[in-house]
Order: C-alpha cells, then structure tokens, then sequence
C-alpha cells in the first residue's frame, strides 16, 4: 500500500515560492519507494500544478490524509492537526520569541516536528540548506546596491548593469550577467574613488561558499586579513580588480586583555574552541578593518553571547570622522541588530536595500542618503525558487522514505531514525526531545 506525504503551500511571503520537493523528485519517490506526494495548490510557487500533476503527483487543498507534511517555512499555528509529523524550519532553536506560539500549539496538538536546521552529520555540519543560494542571491543583491549608491554619487560604475536577482529567469542567466560585468572590470578598470575595491566576506560556510561562487566570476584577487589596511593605505593597487577577503574568527575576535595580561585561559593566542566555549572572554577587532572596506558581506552565524562585528557607535566614530570608503553592508545572515547591529530590520527583494543613518539611528529604505547601505534581505533563497529547490530537494529525497517508513508511536529512544534526521526531531509526542529541552525557559 503506499504511503503518502503532504507537500503545503508556503504563504509567509508573497515572495516564497520554493519548494521542499521538485515534481521530478516526487516522480522518484512515487517510482522508487510508492510514496505518493500530495501537493496544495498555490498561485506563486515556481513549479506549476501542471508539473507536478505530469509528475505523477496529486494536486489537491486537504492533506489531511497525509501523516507527514513538509513546507519550507513556518505553518500557521491554526493549522497544525493532532499527533502528525511535520518538516520545516522551524525557527525555534534560539528561542525566537515570534515562533514560540506555533511551537507551543505544535507541543499542545501532541505534534512532531523535524527541523532542517538541525539535520547534521556527526560532526555537526547541515546536510540540508539553502544556503549557498543565499549566498548567491546576497553577494548579486549587494553588488546591485554598490551599482545604485555609486550612482547616487555621480560615480560612474559597472555595477548599475545588473538587476535585482529575482529578476533574471534562473541562475545561469544571473551568472552571465555578472560575468559580462567582470569582463567590463577587467578590461576598463574601475573608478579611481572607489579603488582599491576591498570586499570582505565574513565567514566560511555555506553562505560564504555561495557569495565566492559569484565573486569568482569576476576579476579577483585574493588578499589576507592583515593585507588589508596596507593595500587600503597605499598607492599601489590593480585598479581592474576587486580585492576579496574572507575573514575567519580568527581575525574578527580576540582575547581580551586585562592591562598588560591576557584574560585568564585564554593566552595571547587565539583558540577557536576556547571562543566557542567561552565568548565572554573575547571582543570584536572586526572593526579595525573596516575603514579600508568598500564591501561588508556577513555570513556568519551569530547569537547574542559574541561579538558583534559592526556596532551602531562604532558607525557613528567612522561617519563622524569624514566620509569613509564603506559603501555597502549585505548582511545575508539577517540577525536583526546581530552581528551588523545596524542592520534593524529585515528587508524584501524588491526593495532590498536601506540607508542607516548613524546619527539619527533611523533606516530610510533606499540607497540614499548618509550612512551604509544596508542589504538585508532575510528569504534570499526564493529570489532564485527552481534552482534553489532542485538542489534542496535533492538532499531531502534521500530522507523521505526513512521518515515515511518510520514508527512514531514507539518512545523517542526506540525511534528508528537515520541519525542524521533523529537529531532534528525538535518535539516528539507533543514534547520537547532531550537536546532541546532548553528551549522551554523561552516557551
């Protein structure tokens, strides 16, 4: 007999219309395991009915036949039903108060939820994400607004060729252009204002491999954090170049001294699993850097134990001393006042962009006006929905017929999971599972 799993449709955004599985997966799954796939109709998703009817898949408003349903974002707490098996990403993990209704409903109903965010291998790394398209989507995003305040400026520039990435059809034809725009870089240079061009991405993950993927297509060349305020302050520099750096923790934090000695345990050396461990024994150095940056582009993961690693104060100190060469702030990560505490709100694709005023604290959506502009698009991903399913989709598949085939009614110990995706399971049987039992002081 074969099983069946809900696909629903995403209304969080006008803008998300990914999927959680392609037509072409739902195929392999009813041809490779008999599970059939139901899928709410919905006038914005990038895949049509038609596609997925074609597929093999059955188009239709009730699920409720289905014991385990899938979405991308969060479902609306009034629709959760008893006892059934639910994937999405949750956003719950950190507490976020604006969830702790859904999840508090979910835990009343009796519900389990699976949390892609926390689908990890052994060592803790995501096996299911969206995130190089985020990266992908932020670092088109970002260059689109440096186009757009250079303009403002009366800086002629290559930059105001490309279009919002959503924009453009798919990802192949956002890579052309932005290889068009290289071309153009490296073979009649760049505005002598805005040289040396230094771009730097903070972090290494995911995201940050997405942004790398579009800033190789153009001109780079690669520099170390400590190159930075050298190149920045010389008179020798490529002007048909854009520098790129990737800072690491090692290069956004430090020990914190007291006087003339470092603070207990942590030595003058930096120690990553000391950071992680112990942040409060560590400050941002970040900012040293920043006045030689014309691009910030924030990949990091953060939460409210680390250093930022831009603060408002210290925007205020950088405008008020004269006009910097900062120019634009992609904060892909989109912590509202996280790691950019300016970025204090988030934004959508087509108005991706806001100017902070760091004397005011005010955001004015735009590019114009005094202080960075601030790119803080928080659903990146949808702004290229077919490509970024197609390569989600992919990942998840391999899960589907585990979680489909598995016994729910037994205890949680006895749950016979892929490992991979038992350590995604949030909530069992309308309580919180033992690693995430913390989350309850929030609730």
């Amino acid at each position: 007999m074969n099983t069946c799993i809900g696909i629903r449709r995403e209304d969080k955004s006008r803008w998300e219309r990914r999927v959680p599985v392609t037509p072409e997966d739902a195929m392999k799954l009813k041809e490779e395991h008999g599970i059939e796939v139901w899928v709410q109709p919905s006038p914005i998703r990038a895949f049509s009915e038609e596609e997925f009817t074609q597929a093999g898949a059955i188009v239709q408003e009730d699920l409720s036949s289905c014991p385990v349903i899938f979405a991308v974002k969060e479902i609306p707490p009034d629709l959760f039903e008893p006892g059934k098996i639910y994937v999405f990403f949750a956003h719950v993990i950190k507490g976020q108060p604006y969830n702790m209704p859904m999840l508090k409903k979910m835990l009343d109903l009796g519900c389990n939820l699976i949390d892609y965010e926390k689908v990890t291998d052994e060592k803790g790394r995501r096996l299911i994400f969206f995130g190089r398209h985020a990266g992908i989507a932020g670092m088109i995003e970002t260059l689109w607004a440096l186009g757009k305040r250079l303009d403002w400026e009366g800086i002629p520039n290559p930059f105001n060729q490309l279009r919002h990435t959503y924009e453009y059809k798919d990802l192949a034809e956002a890579k052309e252009a932005v290889s068009k725009m290289g071309e153009k870089i490296k073979a009649e240079g760049l505005p002598e204002s805005v040289t040396p061009l230094i771009c730097g991405v903070a972090g290494y993950g995911n995201v940050a491999r997405g942004v790398w993927e579009i800033l190789d297509l153009l001109p780079i060349e690669e520099i170390e954090p400590k190159e930075v305020a050298p190149l920045g302050t010389g008179l020798s520099y490529a002007k048909n170049v854009i520098y790129k750096v990737v800072f690491k923790e090692e290069h956004t934090v430090e020990p914190i001294s007291l006087g003339d000695r470092p603070s207990a345990g942590s030595g003058h050396r930096f120690e990553l699993q000391d950071f992680y461990d112990h942040p409060e024994k560590y400050r941002g150095k970040f900012e040293s850097y920043v006045p030689y940056l014309t691009l910030i582009v924030n990949c990091i993961y953060w939460e409210e134990k680390y250093p930022r690693l831009v603060t408002k104060e210290y925007l205020k100190q950088l405008y008020g001393a004269g006009k910097p060469r900062l120019r634009v702030i992609g904060d892909i990560s989109c912590d509202i006042e996280g790691a950019i505490e300016c970025t204090v709100r988030s934004t959508e694709p087509d108005e991706s962009v806001f100017v902070y005023n760091p004397f005011t604290g005010e955001a004015t959506t735009g590019y114009e006006g005094e202080g960075p502009v601030v790119m803080a698009v928080d659903i990146l991903p949808s702004e290229l929905p077919r490509d970024a399913s197609v390569d989600f989709s992919g990942v998840l598949r391999e899960f589907i017929p585990a979680i489909t085939k598995a016994d729910f009614s037994v205890p949680f110990e006895q749950l016979e999971l892929p490992p991979e995706i038992k350590r995604a399971v949030i909530a069992y049987h309308g309580e919180l599972t033992p690693d995430y039992r913390y989350i309850e002081e929030f609730l």
